[in-house]
């Protein structure tokens, strides 16, 4: 019983540390405080179990759902890339609110508030992942791969211009550069591993509804990011690993339900509070929440 709900947790992580790390690439390295960051990752969830549904093989789904997330990030991006600060925030929160509502209004495809049931379990070559150990080498390998790629980005020429942009975008204009453009990408990359995380959530929880990606999990989301560090891959995997797993472990405790969920919010709340009061950059964090 207790090694099921550690594979489970263990599959969890890397399905969050993934959609942390991609965050943290629009947020932490260029400056996008993007609060339609769990709808992103809805869109790939839903774009990978219609798809699926519908025939269609999952090695092919799970591309096609970052690249449809990608493209609803270029869409949020192109009307909102001027904006900075706090009108960027709401900006993306108020196209957050859409995209749920779309995924309630559109009952005909989404099935509405009722959610989408029985999403299978993803098939590559005839080799059906369907044990929870088997699903956990999958998403492991998967979004390592993709976490790696994420800190390959953020770590080369290129990134090192991403967070100029962030940091002085007037001086990076006057060299020339497009800067809407590279936020525009950085965006849309974003996004796309937004939407191969929320793919492998959808296949693995097997049921999905517009209420997962709401407020709720995108806090949780962007305070591991704070936790672990602004314009840190490592950072956002720590953060992911002390937000996620340790309130997790309280379940292991002696106590009653309702008890134990409070004390996994007061851990949350303690820890996050602790980072923000003696380590504002983070654990591992170069830049503050407040330097965006």
């Amino acid at each position: 019983m207790i090694e099921a709900y550690l594979v489970y947790l263990a599959t969890l992580f890397f399905i969050t540390a993934l959609s942390a790390c991609a965050l943290n690439l629009a947020m932490g390295y260029t400056g996008i405080i993007n609060l339609s960051h769990m709808a992103l990752f809805g869109i790939g969830a839903y774009t990978s179990a219609l798809l699926v549904l519908a025939g269609v093989p999952f090695v092919m789904a799970l591309p096609m759902a970052g690249i449809v997330s990608a493209l609803f990030g270029i869409a949020i991006g192109r009307l909102t890339v001027r904006l900075s600060g706090d009108y960027l925030a709401f900006a993306t929160l108020a196209f957050a609110y859409l995209i749920y509502s779309l995924e309630v209004g559109f009952t005909g495809i989404t099935r509405g508030p009722f959610g989408i049931i029985g999403i299978p379990r993803p098939s590559i070559l005839g080799f059906v992942f369907q044990s929870n150990e088997a699903m956990l080498l999958l998403v492991a390998v998967v979004c390592t791969v993709c976490i790696y790629l994420i800190h390959r980005i953020a770590s080369s020429p290129y990134g090192r211009l991403l967070e100029a942009v962030r940091d002085d975008e007037v001086r990076v204009q006057a060299l020339g550069k497009n800067t809407a453009r590279l936020k525009l990408e950085a965006l849309a990359a974003s996004a796309f591993f937004a939407g191969v995380a929320g793919s492998f959530y959808a296949h693995y929880i097997s049921f999905i509804d517009p209420s997962s990606f709401t407020l709720s999990p995108l806090a949780m989301i962007v305070a591991m990011v704070v936790v672990g560090g602004l314009a840190s891959t490592k950072g956002a995997i720590i953060g992911t690993l002390l937000l996620f797993l340790v309130p997790e472990g309280l379940r292991f405790f002696d106590m009653g339900g309702a008890q134990i969920g409070a004390l996994r919010m007061m851990v949350f709340s303690a820890v996050l509070m602790a980072v923000i009061l003696w380590r504002p950059k983070g654990i591992f964090g170069r830049i503050s929440l407040s330097s965006i």
